[in-house]
């Protein structure tokens, strides 16, 4: 790109692109998912096996010789776990489709002298091998979860599983064993040894042969899964950090959402002059960027590149969250991606923001009825704070959180009191009690990011749930008026989600569509704090700046979607310790621009 920063429209337009073509990994992973599905179903319904279906199923891979029904079962369900890896490209999953497809070929004709069973095992090798270099993905970022992942879904699945096996010879059955002695029989099914269900005939060893392999499988893939060589998720190295420093020096004041990229647990990519920076973290197979490039914009082309050519190395999809006008036009224009608004900032003011008139009148009657209450405010740099005082407020933090999950990513900057952010401002809220409490006087807290030389980021808001409703506002507003002292003349608050479909919808003369869509928005505001988050933001009067999500195709948008809830903390996947057991010592991760609930409905 040249001739510095690009000229802005007054929206960043969706472009409009024809469907794309099915991809060649796409189609095989999709044939290898139909196989294997073809195969479980042979390998458990008789009446499938014995239909028409069943000269195709005894010809499919893994379906052949004495023991067809565990194998064909096998086959199916391993064709399956392989179907999403050759969708992504994934090297590793090609190679294991190369090395299955020729044994089940073999298989095929050496036990059942199938000519047409080795055909269509070699029918699917061939577009495996005539485009491989279209499968070169490198492996996804992973840890041990995945293992405990994989035995609590793959047994939860085999029980399912074995009980339909059990279950679906009632015309072989010796006596009518009930649901207790299927599932015990299953259960024992699945460590090898025999249960108390009987059966004519050799539907026993069928039954038994199924079982075992259900077994089987679940104890491979998980011990695999424990053992392989572990691949951790990428992490800001400090010489990552001290080069993010120092472009955001000289270029943090273009985003509020620039001194974000510092979390520690994203990973980045410099342009090839050093002098812009793309930092991400990779969630469920998508690459997730957050806010706009760091640096120069003449720099950002370079950085954008090295971002896709990792997105596309890896097989990742990319995306990026809450981006500005700025940054998604350039986006967009590098990239081809696709931009749609997401919501707004809100931005304050210094010199305009002002506690008199009628507009301000709830929040100016809040605050004094508060301090009439004995409360009084502190707003100070981190540098200025003690370590004794700054370690009460990280405990305080992580006792004051309203979730057992820790949530925030794209505006939060998850540490607090860490000494390389000497820049950042807190203010806290105090009131002396009869009966001190564990933090003494503290009652909340406000956790302030820089954005550039004069300007503040709003990071966390946490408060003690025993204080008066409106903490939040106090501090805010203490914030705002303590602003000038620090040469700060912005301040960018909560970010609202659909906040101009929340306007626009309750005014006069909107349209159904509009107002239903607001009727969605209100909905999941029970569980989302959309609605509510808007009307705390408003409360300031602030102005709106748009934020942008950026993606490749509308079908992603729903996995994306589920990825940004994971990394934000709505969603988690994990298994996290008690809270009781968990270190009070460690400093507390950061909540992403939400208030507290209790305020927010309050106020």
């Amino acid at each position: 790109m040249s001739g510095g920063v690009p000229n802005r429209s007054s929206r960043v337009r969706r472009l409009v692109r024809g469907p794309r073509p099915e991809s060649v990994p796409a189609l095989v992973g999709r044939a290898c998912a139909l196989v294997g599905l073809v195969d479980v179903a042979a390998g458990v319904f008789p009446r499938f096996r014995h239909s028409r279906m069943h000269t195709l199923a005894e010809v499919l891979p893994g379906s052949f010789g004495p023991f067809a029904a565990a194998l064909s079962l096998s086959a199916g369900i391993l064709l399956l776990l392989l179907a999403h890896g050759l969708k992504r490209s994934k090297r590793r999953a090609w190679r294991a489709a190369v090395v299955l497809l020729p044994a089940g070929a073999a298989a095929q004709f050496v036990y059942r002298h199938s000519v047409v069973g080795a055909l269509i095992s070699i029918a699917l090798l061939v577009p495996l091998l005539v485009h491989r270099d279209q499968f070169a993905a490198l492996p996804d970022p992973r840890s041990r979860w995945r293992a405990l992942a994989n035995f609590v879904l793959m047994g939860a699945g085999s029980l399912g599983l074995g009980l339909v096996i059990v279950s679906v010879h009632p015309n072989r059955l010796i006596g009518d064993p009930s649901l207790a002695d299927r599932l015990t029989h299953v259960l024992y099914g699945l460590f090898g040894f025999e249960g108390p269900v009987d059966y004519a005939g050799n539907t026993s060893w069928t039954v038994a042969f199924s079982l075992g392999a259900l077994g089987w499988l679940t104890a491979v893939t998980t011990i695999y899964l424990a053992l392989r060589p572990e691949h951790p998720a990428a992490r800001l190295t400090e010489e990552d950090e001290s080069r993010l420093r120092a472009l955001l020096d000289r270029h943090g004041r273009r985003d509020s959402l620039g001194h974000f990229a510092l979390r520690r647990d994203k990973a980045v990519v410099f342009s090839p002059s050093g002098k812009a920076a793309v930092t991400y973290r990779v969630v469920s197979g998508v690459m997730l960027a957050s806010g706009d490039p760091i640096g120069d914009v003449e720099a950002w082309p370079g950085a954008i590149e090295r971002f896709m050519d990792e997105a596309r190395a890896h097989s990742w999809t990319p995306a990026v969250m809450g981006c500005s006008e700025t940054g998604g036009e350039v986006w967009t224009r590098e990239t081809g991606l696709d931009a749609l608004e997401l919501g707004d900032e809100a931005v304050v003011d210094v010199a305009d923001f002002s506690l008199a008139g009628r507009a301000m009148r709830n929040v100016r009657q809040m605050v004094k009825r508060i301090e009439r209450a004995g409360y009084e405010t502190r707003v100070r740099r981190v540098r200025d704070l003690g370590e004794a005082e700054l370690e009460r407020i990280r405990r305080a933090a992580e006792d004051w959180r309203g979730t057992d999950t820790e949530r925030g990513f794209s505006m939060a900057l998850g540490r607090v009191g860490d000494p390389a952010d000497g820049d950042c401002l807190i203010a806290t809220a105090h009131k002396a009690d009869e009966v001190p409490g564990p933090y003494g006087d503290l009652k909340a807290i406000l956790h302030f990011v820089p954005w550039g030389p004069d300007g503040v980021s709003l990071d966390l808001m946490r408060r003690d749930r025993a204080a008066d409703p409106g903490m939040n506002e106090l501090l805010i507003v203490a914030a705002l008026q303590a602003a000038p002292r620090f040469a700060i003349t912005r301040v960018s608050l909560n970010f609202a989600m659909f906040r101009s479909a929340l306007a626009r919808g309750e005014k006069i003369g909107a349209g159904p569509v509009l107002r239903a869509w607001r009727g969605l928005l209100v909905f999941l505001s029970r569980w989302f704090q959309i609605e509510s988050l808007y009307k705390f933001n408003a409360k300031f009067q602030p102005r709106w700046e748009p934020r942008f999500v950026v993606y490749r195709a509308s079908g992603d948008l729903p996995r994306i979607g589920f990825a940004a809830m994971q990394a934000e903390g709505f969603v988690d996947l994990a298994l996290p310790l008690p809270r009781f057991l968990r270190r009070r010592t460690k400093p507390a991760r950061v909540c992403a621009h939400r208030p507290a609930e209790r305020d927010v409905q309050a106020a």
